[in-house]
């Protein structure tokens, strides 16, 4: 099977085409850069030369128009996913016009399985998130945008078109190409520079697994529906550094605060990020994100997914690996790292 995939050398795509091609498929790939695809798939052992590439954006019609030609499925994973107030402006164009010319252009061209990956922020605010939730009305520019993709999506389904929507969680494990939000908040609390957390919580799962729940549902061997939230298990932020503590051995200071009481703190700090040139960890879309608290209802998740503290401590062995952490900041795991050697 020919499977389109945009956004394959970010996170989610690029672990998602691995499982793809584990799983016989033929891999087609939409890139605005070329030499980001070697990048994103050395390190999870894919020859760049096993998919083929189209250079262009998913703005811009004839790329994806060659994109989808001939596919049997499209996996649509292209996104902008940041906080940072500085990418604000890229938000709308492509996760919203994005997903509205990709999915259009794969109905009109009949391709029979078109899997969108949406987020469970899309839904939010929502005390408990399963696939009936309604989209959600979220007061933060990047999950607004996400809200808004998933209308178009749900617009798509609601027409009869086969497009099934994923809500990966939050997400962790090794080999980020781009260093995505997720693992620089966990670099940067190991690192000391967040000493304070929004009190709340969030759902947070392993990237290969929701890889996995992808290259299930393009393959025809997923679970039934047309909604699937990929495994997770929500963590307060309280466990989020308790495990990091556990995985690392290292005490980790660390005060909470309400987060609702943290929002203006975080608004202020978008306003500065805007013409701060270094990056500010304190930002309001994930104070908001805590503030929600949403947990995904038990039934609602594919299946089970691998265990957080496996998920922390790939992650934080790869950031050591890769040069972004030191040994004194990874603590045990380096020691680990130098017992094995």
């Amino acid at each position: 099977m020919l499977v389109s995939v945009t956004g394959g050398t970010g996170f989610v795509g690029a672990h998602s085409v691995a499982a793809l091609l584990g799983a016989g498929h033929r891999v087609r790939l939409l890139v605005r850069d070329e030499a980001g695809v070697e990048r994103a798939f050395a390190p999870l052992g894919v020859d760049s030369a096993a998919v083929d590439v189209v250079t262009g954006s998913v703005l811009d019609p004839f790329s994806v128009d060659r994109l989808v030609r001939g596919a049997d499925a499209v996996l649509h994973a292209a996104a902008v996913y940041s906080f940072d107030s500085r990418a604000h402006r890229e938000l709308a164009r492509t996760n919203v016009a994005g997903t509205e010319r990709v999915l259009e252009t794969a109905r009109r061209a009949g391709t029979s399985r078109i899997v969108y990956v949406s987020s469970f922020g899309a839904l939010l605010p929502a005390r408990t998130l399963g696939p009936d939730s309604p989209v959600g009305r979220p007061r933060e520019t990047y999950l607004a945008a996400k809200a808004a993709a998933e209308s178009v999506a749900r617009a798509h389904q609601a027409a009869g078109v086969p497009v099934t929507i994923t809500y990966p969680p939050a997400l962790l494990g090794p080999h980020d190409p781009k260093l995505g939000d997720q693992a620089t908040r966990l670099r940067n609390t190991l690192r000391g520079l967040m000493p304070v957390w929004p009190s709340g919580g969030l759902p947070l799962g392993d990237v290969r697994d929701t890889a996995a729940l992808h290259a299930e549902l393009i393959s025809g061997r997923g679970p039934a529906g047309n909604r699937h939230f990929a495994p997770g298990r929500y963590l307060t932020t309280r466990r989020f550094v308790a495990t990091l503590r556990e995985v690392t051995g290292r005490p980790l200071p660390t005060a909470y605060l309400p987060a609702h009481a943290m929002l203006p703190l975080g608004a202020l700090m978008g306003l500065v990020q805007r013409v701060w040139p270094w990056h500010i960890p304190a930002e309001y879309g994930a104070i908001y994100t805590c503030a929600c608290a949403a947990r995904v209802a038990e039934e609602a998740s594919a299946r089970p997914g691998r265990p957080t503290e496996e998920t922390f401590a790939d992650t934080v062995r790869w950031l050591h690996d890769a040069g972004l952490l030191s040994a004194r900041a990874v603590g045990t795991i380096a020691a680990a790292g130098r017992r094995a050697a």
